[in-house]
C-alpha cells in the first residue's frame, strides 16, 4: 500500500483564531497532526498551508510542507493545488487528514487509505462508526451516512437518516435508535489525484448547497465513495477554545 497524506492548514478560522499554529505542548497543532499521520502507512506526509508562518513552524518541527494560494474556498481546492505542486501522477492515492485533528488514529489512515487500491471503481473513500446515542443522532453537526450492500455511500445528510417510520414519535423524534444503527460519517477522505484535481472544476450540486455537504457533489456528478465502517468513534477535533483546552492537557 502506498499513500500520501495531504494536510490543509489555513491561518484564518472564526472559532478559534490561528487555529493551526495554536499550542498543544511544544509543538503548534498542525505539526501534531502531521506526527500522528506520519505513524501510518503513508509514503509522504505533507502539509498544504497558506501562509508562511505555518510554513516555518511545520519545518521548524522536521515537517515537510509546501505553501499554496490563500484564496482558496475549501480545503479541497487546497489539495488539488498541492497535489499539481507535487507532482503526483493521477492514479495516486491522497489521503486528506484535517489540519485540526491531533488526536486521530494512525490506523483509521491506513485503512482509508487502502480503500480505493480495494475498490477501483471508487473516486473517493472515507469512514464512518455507529451512532450510540440519540442526541448524535439529532444533532445537526454529527453528519449520517448511508450505505448499499457494498459499503458505498448512497447519501450523506445532516438530518437522521434512515428515517425509522415506526420509530418516530408524534413531534418527529425516536423513541429508540433503528436496528441496524445510523452511521456517523467521519470526516476523512481518500482521493485519486486526478480525481482530487478534477473535483474543483465539477458544479456545484444543489443538494450540496442545500446540506452544506461538499462530497454530495461527487455523487451528484456520478462518482461513487467508498466507506469503511470502524468500530471506534475518532478522537475529538479542535474547533473552539473551549476544545483546545481540552485536548491540549493531553499534551
Amino acid at each position: 500500500m502506498s499513500f500520501t497524506v495531504l494536510i490543509p492548514a489555513r491561518l484564518a478560522s472564526t472559532r478559534l483564531p490561528n487555529k493551526p499554529l495554536a499550542a498543544l505542548g511544544d509543538a503548534p497543532m498542525v505539526v501534531r497532526v502531521a506526527q500522528r499521520a506520519m505513524l501510518s502507512q503513508a509514503a509522504r506526509t505533507v502539509v498544504a498551508c497558506d501562509s508562511q508562518s505555518i510554513l516555518e513552524a511545520c519545518q521548524a518541527h522536521g515537517v515537510e510542507a509546501i505553501l499554496t494560494r490563500n484564496d482558496h474556498p475549501s480545503g479541497s481546492d487546497r489539495l488539488a493545488e498541492a497535489s499539481q505542486l507535487l507532482g503526483l501522477a493521477d492514479d495516486a492515492i491522497v489521503v486528506n487528514v484535517q489540519g485540526d485533528e491531533p488526536l486521530i488514529d494512525p490506523q483509521l489512515i491506513n485503512e482509508v487509505g487502502a480503500l480505493l487500491l480495494q475498490r477501483p471503481q471508487a473516486s473517493m473513500g472515507t469512514a464512518a462508526h455507529t451512532i450510540d446515542s440519540l442526541a448524535d443522532l439529532a444533532n445537526p453537526n454529527f453528519v449520517k451516512v448511508v450505505l448499499d450492500a457494498q459499503q458505498y455511500a448512497l447519501y450523506f445528510s445532516r438530518a437522521p437518516i434512515p428515517w425509522w417510520r415506526d420509530g418516530a414519535t408524534p413531534d418527529h423524534s425516536f423513541r429508540a435508535l433503528p436496528d441496524p444503527a445510523p452511521l456517523r460519517h467521519i470526516g476523512i477522505y481518500a482521493y485519486r489525484a486526478g480525481f482530487l484535481r478534477l473535483f474543483p472544476t465539477l458544479p456545484q450540486a444543489p443538494i450540496e448547497v442545500t446540506e452544506a455537504l461538499e462530497q454530495l457533489r461527487a455523487m451528484w456528478h456520478g462518482h461513487r465513495i467508498a466507506v469503511h465502517v470502524t468500530a471506534h468513534a475518532p478522537g475529538a477535533g479542535v474547533d473552539t477554545p473551549e476544545d483546545l483546552e481540552r485536548v491540549s492537557k493531553l499534551y
